[in-house]
């Protein structure tokens, strides 16, 4: 009995292979080029192995098969695409903004945040945010950012001469105090020992999440919670939600304690005053994302579980994506000192004409320092890769793709492509010279995705690195340590290093 059991399900199993493979949209699947499969388990056994080896894997498939190729994750197809033109297809469309099921994994940790979720859904909770990046509110943040530079490079100052940094811890512990003053209202000082635990954890779900995008059979929820990696996981999630609850209760606290008060700021979009002099309680009173969502689940739009969804989202892009951003740049402005030296020269003009102050307005009149950015994100993008799934068949320049098909849009390759970006490897950010923007494909730069779903706190991470950058180039000359043609990488929420990556930072 059970022998024609087992027999009737492998004649099912091949006979929906047959199907799905030289079915119409199998077809259509097949005419792009890719790895050679195998029956049923598709291109599945690729994966099986280590992230960085995945990553090497990615960027040799992706130069072979330019500039559109397909995989299958048994009967799943997925195609990855890097030209200009097929990005600008699908990233200008307002009909495309679906993200694939590559997402689901990240809900145990980031729920229906705008993060993750899409449809009626995204659209209501992007309107509630949008206001948040007003610009007026983004000026009250910069002086924060400048504060929190500051912190950072004093504290390099009272080592008392040469210091040598593991950059990403170093930095993401001021990173995440910068999102919690700024966008949460609140200091890590009112948080006690939780920051530590929170940044490992971050990293904790970063890798269990590809853990299971790997895996292709554990993205069923049951069947995850029977692997060996679910109480790992419960722990993780703990520790992070417990976190972001935490800085949720001591924001509500502030607005009972001032009756609400300050809510109201918000009525006119953003555009209200707010006097940064003030202390109520002991803070400033600031406007803030989390004040925002606090005052839409008082008028019934959002739960308290919205509320977290949201505030973990921004709590995880709000500090490590900038601060990995920053690792690189000071990376590869140790590495280039004839750069390096330059930002110093601009950076100490404008601090001596702003009275030897870092201010809002020295950090917009910094224009090399900004090209130079633009470069780190050109050559490290936060979002090395976004995915989406169509909703209905789309005509590309070389391909149709079927409705129902996950795409993987490859940001990291088509910001390499010499076609677009000559000696594309090189550090130079001469490349962001007004003229040689000019008639350069627009959708070959997008570090923070572009149209609709773009990135909500662009303006704000271009404002902190500014912000942190600047004063520890005018205090320290940068010295490498590690070097980038050593950097190994792997791919989990951002590109981050496999290994600690040490710069020497020497008083000037």
């Amino acid at each position: 009995m059970i022998i024609i059991i087992l027999l009737l399900l492998s004649f099912i199993i091949l006979v929906y292979n047959y199907y799905v493979h030289y079915g119409k949209n199998g077809r259509l699947i097949n005419l792009i080029p890719g790895p050679a499969t195998i029956p049923i388990f598709g291109n599945v056994f690729l994966l099986q192995d280590t992230m960085e080896n995945l990553w090497k894997l990615l960027c040799t498939l992706s130069d072979k098969y330019y500039s559109i190729f397909k995989f299958w994750l048994f009967f799943t197809p997925i195609i990855l695409i890097r030209h200009p033109d097929d990005l600008e297809v699908i990233l200008s469309n307002k009909k495309y903004i679906e993200k694939s099921f590559i997402y689901d994994t990240f809900r145990p940790w980031l729920g229906d945040s705008i993060f993750t979720t899409g449809g009626a859904k995204w659209h209501s909770r992007r309107k509630i945010l949008n206001s948040t990046f007003h610009f007026n509110i983004l000026q009250q943040f910069i002086g924060t950012l400048i504060e929190e530079g500051n912190r950072m490079t004093q504290s390099l100052k009272d080592s008392k001469g040469i210091v040598v940094k593991d950059l990403t811890p170093f930095i993401s512990e001021h990173t995440l105090n910068a999102i919690c003053e700024t966008a949460m209202g609140t200091s890590l000082q009112n948080l006690g020992t939780f920051e530590q635990q929170y940044r490992e954890a971050v990293h904790q779900i970063a890798e269990l999440t590809f853990y299971r995008l790997k895996r292709p059979w554990l993205h069923n929820d049951l069947i995850f919670m029977l692997s060996s990696k679910s109480r790992l996981q419960k722990r993780t999630l703990q520790i992070l939600h417990g976190f972001t609850e935490k800085v949720i209760a001591e924001r509500k606290f502030y607005h009972e304690c001032t009756n609400g008060q300050h809510l109201k700021s918000f009525e006119n979009d953003g555009e209200t005053e707010v006097d940064n002099d003030a202390k109520i309680i002991g803070q400033k009173k600031r406007l803030a994302l989390l004040d925002l969502l606090i005052a839409a689940s008082r008028e019934g739009c959002l739960t308290d579980l919205d509320m977290r969804e949201e505030v973990d989202a921004f709590m995880f892009a709000g500090h490590d994506t900038t601060a990995t951003s920053i690792s690189y740049a000071l990376l590869l402005l140790a590495e280039h000192k004839d750069i390096q030296d330059r930002i110093r020269t601009e950076v100490a003009a404008a601090v001596q004409e702003n009275g030897n102050k870092f201010t809002i307005k020295l950090l917009q009149n910094l224009p090399y320092l900004s090209r130079c950015l633009k470069e780190v994100l050109r050559l490290y993008p936060p979002a090395y890769a976004i995915s989406r799934v169509t909703s209905e068949d789309i005509k590309l320049p070389s391909y149709l793709i079927p409705a129902g098909t996950i795409l993987i849009l490859n940001i990291y390759a088509v910001h390499r492509d010499p076609n677009f970006w000559p000696n594309a490897d090189v550090f130079d950010p001469n490349r962001f010279l007004p003229e040689k923007c000019q008639n350069r494909h627009p959708y070959s730069y997008i570090p923070f995705s572009a149209g609709s779903r773009n990135c909500i706190g662009q303006r704000y991470a271009r404002m902190q690195l500014k912000a942190f950058i600047a004063p520890l180039i005018h205090n320290f000359y940068l010295e490498p340590i590690d070097y980038l043609k050593d950097l190994r990488i792997k791919p989990d929420l951002m590109l981050r290093p496999t290994h600690p990556i040490r710069v020497k930072f020497v008083p000037i």
